[in-house]
């Protein structure tokens, strides 16, 4: 994929995460499917959900097993947590760090878990994955049972809409997923030995067209001249986590040198971000 150095950038639909980053659509109560056990939640506030979590058995005695709550703190939406029993009965705080097709709350200090994921399938249906990060995790089937939201048509209804690109893609409802942006400066470290230099930057090249390749970069290219020392940009692809991406930079031996210094932000932008790579590789007629 050599054209990744020759497209002119594709910066659509957005800088951020949705407006609807507040994840509203839980209010109401839900049954994780084959166990008698329930989610309650009520939207207090536009920006405060409360929560409850409980089994019902057989006796129909209703037993509390955490306690729950979404809201802002600061800058930041906060999933909290309070589980009897556990924890000498303190609240443990999951910070929000994504936010579209899939909502992420993380707390990477916490022994288990560390990520809580929860997935809208349908109006009336949620995933929910509960993991350490790593091999530990287990994964409910949530329905709603009060109060059932009609699965009706969108407000704009396109024409073109095709449900099986939409899911090949990632997107979210609005043809929409998050990315990582990295803008890439000046780094710390200066090289006096030019062939140094260069044989750094060709590795530089080298690396991007293997990462486009494999579609993990799908934008790559060069600043003009500026006054933060910004030299080019990335937009990453399919990458999880910060860590996962701060890891993919270090397979670049300009980042590995220090010569570029990253920085890394989500970016919300279409899901058909990547599609555009295969025409554009059969438009350039030389590299860079």
């Amino acid at each position: 994929m050599k054209s990744i150095f020759t497209y002119i950038f594709l910066l659509c639909a957005g800088t951020a995460f949705a407006q609807d980053q507040f994840p509203g659509f839980l209010a109401g109560t839900w049954k994780v499917e084959g166990r008698n056990t329930f989610e309650n939640w009520v939207l207090e506030s536009p920006d405060v959900l409360k929560g409850e979590g409980y089994e019902v058995r057989k006796n129909d005695a209703h037993k509390t097993t955490e306690y729950l709550s979404i809201a802002y703190k600061g800058k930041d939406i906060v999933y909290t947590a309070t589980v009897p029993g556990q924890n000498k009965g303190k609240p443990v705080d999951f910070k929000l760090v994504r936010a579209d097709s899939v909502f992420i709350f993380e707390n990477k200090a916490h022994d288990f878990p560390k990520q809580i994921m929860y997935r809208r399938i349908g109006p009336n249906e949620l995933k929910v994955k509960v993991t350490d990060g790593g091999l530990k995790s287990f994964t409910m089937i949530m329905n709603r049972v009060l109060p059932e939201t009609a699965a009706t048509p969108q407000a704009i209804d396109n024409p073109k809409y095709d449900e099986a690109l939409t899911r090949k893609l990632g997107g979210d409802e609005y043809g929409m997923k998050s990315y990582w942006l990295v803008i890439l400066k000046t780094g710390p470290v200066v090289m006096t030995n030019k062939d140094s230099v260069g044989t750094i930057f060709k590795g530089h090249l080298a690396n991007i067209e293997r990462l486009a390749e494999d579609r993990k970069i799908v934008v790559a290219g060069p600043l003009g001249k500026n006054d933060h020392n910004y030299r080019g940009i990335f937009i990453l692809n399919d990458i999880k986590t910060l860590e996962e991406a701060k890891s993919l930079l270090q397979t670049d031996p300009a980042v590995r040198s220090g010569l570029l210094e990253p920085e890394i932000y989500p970016w919300y932008g279409s899901a058909a971000l990547p599609e555009y790579l295969d025409a554009a590789d059969k438009i350039w007629k030389s590299r860079p």
